[in-house]
Parts: C-alpha cells; structure tokens; sequence
C-alpha cells in the first residue's frame, strides 16, 4: 500500500470518552482527524474495522459496528461486549481508556436500510443491539415510519443502551416500541413465539443482528409469517483471517503478461456515477477496480464481510468463495467484489 493509499484508508482515532454500557460492554468514542473526515462519513447500520495490537501477530483487524448515528451524533462511537476466548474485545475492554490511539479503516458494510422512512422491524440479542441502535436513532431523527425493537438477552443487567432505550421510548412514544426478551425469564425464543407477533408487522422492514441461533430463529419465523425475502435483512459476520491493514493495494494496470488479453468489459454503477472497465479474467474485481482509482467499497477482502457486496444486472461471474450470501441473495444476483472473476465477456454491476 503506497504513502498515499494508506493515509487515504487508514486513520489514526483518538478516544475521547469511554462509557460503561453493562457490566460485560462498553462503548469507545472516537474523534477522527480532519483529513479523514471525508473517508469517515457513515451510514446507519455500518461498522468500524480496527487494528487492535497482539504479541503473537503484531496487531488482529475486527470489526465492530457503529451504534451512533450520523443523523444524531457528531462523533463516532462503536460498542464493544466481551467475549469469552475474544481476543478483541477483551482486549479493548481492559486496555483502551481517554486519550487511547486505534487504528481504523473507513465505515463499511451494507446492514442498512435504503430509505428511513420506512416501518422497521428491529431484531437484537445481546451486543447484536449496536447498528440497530444505528439505524433506529436514525429512523426517529430522520424520517418517517414506526420502529418496533425486540431486544432478547440473558438477563436485565446484560441490556445495552437501557436507560437510552427509556428515554427513546418515551420521547418517541408515538413511534417506537421497545420489547425486552430475557433468557432469566422467558427462556430462549422459538419460532413458534414469534411468528405471531412478525405476522403483525409483515410490511415492515425487518434487520437482525446477534448470535447465529438467534437469527436463524427470527428469520425462521418471519419466512413462516410470510414476510418477503426482500424484506429480511441480516447482519453476518465473519472473523477476519488476514489483516486488511497490511495488503497491498494493486498496482495500475493488467495484473501480469497477457492477463488482459480478453478481459471482460464491465460497466459499474457506483454511487451514481458509471465506470466503463476492463476486468482481466484472473483478478478479482475489488483490484480492478483499486488499479483503475476507483475507490470501492471495501475492508476485509477476504469475503468475510461483506463490504463490497453489489449486484450483477448483466452478464455472468464466477462469485468465488462467499459463505455469508445465502442462497437467497444468490438467486438475487448479489456477489462478494473481493472474490468474484469475470465469464462473460460483458458484465453489467451495480453497487
């Protein structure tokens, strides 16, 4: 990575305050540079990747996500929950105080809603709770439509963001509805509980995010209920295996000798604005696109997150390994950038 790509990519962030969420999560405030403010704008429902320092490796990259909002925080504020065996997030738990240096690449990921003004449906367990705290601040800031939050965890001390939920609760009482879910109480959610009450609310949009079994049940009973497909959003991630601080951005050009003899021609809608490219058959297009100073989306490029998610409207790909696309998505035309190598001679995409 160049002087120049790394100071674009990477920002040193400054923790300015450090808040004490539960008695297992805490929440770092971060105060980004002037010179990467522009790189830092976010939307509800996006996630910080950090390098956190390690003995063994030099540093680990994780991801968190952010559970401020762009529409009602001026600074970036990302909630961290420790976990048992977490390397990352016990690490930041015990060791990140005020004044505390971390590393950052860029807000990524696409756990966010197209429009606010929508009616959303909101699932959390546990630390599952930050983007959608993201997304629904920002819902109740800046637009339009109802917010109903089912929030499942252990026990009343585990609830992140309780008294902020109260006050949001009774400041917006015509417009949100906070429901608790406790393990101590309840026991664990079925599908069976909550296909009833997601029959209620099927024209809503519905976002999950928490532990794997949780999702799962809530997807479940939403399919059950006959919500869309389209409808059903899911936050998924995966731990990132490599270091997305240290790769090296591709150089300008074909990747090797001959390599773009016969490459695709591929037309890209990014952020409104269309890319006419060349995409040599044995290079993914998250590099082509790099090479060709087009700043895409994008963070782990490993596949394990799924920045760089975009859709193929034209043409044929090979996606390459992508675990977190379901087969839904698939049949929808999404496609991971990192890992997908053009077919078909023409290829239209959109992201």
């Amino acid at each position: 990575m160049s002087d120049v790509e790394s100071s674009t990519r990477i920002a040193r962030l400054t923790v300015t305050e450090v808040i004490d969420e539960s008695h297992d999560a805490r929440s770092l405030v971060f105060a980004v540079p002037d010179e990467h403010r522009d790189h830092f704008g976010y939307r509800p429902g996006q996630f910080l990747t950090l390098r956190i320092p390690s003995e063994r490796t030099g540093s680990v990259a994780r991801c968190y996500s952010l559970a401020s909002s762009p529409h009602t925080d001026d600074a970036h504020k990302v909630t961290v929950k420790r976990t048992d065996g977490g390397y990352g997030s016990n690490w930041l738990c015990d060791n990140v105080s005020v004044g505390s240096t971390i590393e950052s690449l860029p807000p990524s990921g696409v756990f966010t809603p197209a429009s606010l003004d929508d009616d959303f449906l909101l699932w959390a367990a546990g630390s599952g709770i930050t983007p959608v705290m993201s997304i629904l601040k920002s819902v109740l800031s800046a637009g339009s439509g109802r917010v109903i939050l089912c929030y499942a965890n252990r026990d009343e001390r585990s609830v992140i963001f309780a008294a902020e939920l109260r006050e949001l609760a009774a400041r917006h009482a015509g417009r949100l509805t906070v429901l608790h879910w406790l393990e101590s109480v309840q026991g664990l959610p079925t599908r069976a509980q909550l296909c009833g009450f997601a029959q209620l609310f099927s024209g809503y949009e519905s976002f999950i995010c928490g532990p794997e079994p949780f999702m799962a049940v809530v997807r479940a009973a939403l399919t059950e209920a006959g919500v869309p497909r389209r409808r059903i959003h899911l936050e998924v991630f995966q731990s990132l295996s490599g270091d997305p601080f240290a790769e090296d951005v591709p150089a300008s050009g074909p990747a090797g000798p001959g390599t773009d003899a016969g490459a695709a021609e591929a037309e890209i809608e990014l952020d409104g604005t269309v890319h006419q490219l060349r995409w040599p058959r044995d290079r993914n297009l998250v590099d082509t696109m790099l090479a060709a100073g087009v700043e895409v989306p994008y963070s782990c490029r490993e596949g394990s997150c799924g920045s760089c998610a975009a859709t193929v409207l034209d043409g044929e790909i090979e996606r390459g390994d992508t675990p977190i696309l379901d087969a839904q998505d698939i049949a929808d035309g999404l496609f991971l950038a990192c890992q997908a190598r053009p077919v078909s001679d023409r290829i239209r995409i959109e992201f």
